[in-house]
């Protein structure tokens, strides 16, 4: 049976100690949706006279 080096072993228990570290972010649930609301509410307001430039644009 072959034995393992130092090194091999100390390499694998760090890929196996790297693979168990997990983070948690936590994301309040009503500013996310909050921030979303107004994020939709810019992109689909249209300023006066928007309709008008892409209209003549595209002539």
């Amino acid at each position: 049976m072959k034995r393992v080096s130092t090194a091999t072993a100390m390499v694998a228990l760090s890929l196996v100690m790297a693979g168990c570290v997990t983070i948690n972010i936590y994301f309040p649930a009503a500013a996310a949706e909050k921030a979303a609301d107004r994020i939709i509410d810019e992109v689909w307001q249209l300023k006066p006279g928007a309709e008008a430039k892409e209209g003549e644009s595209a002539k």
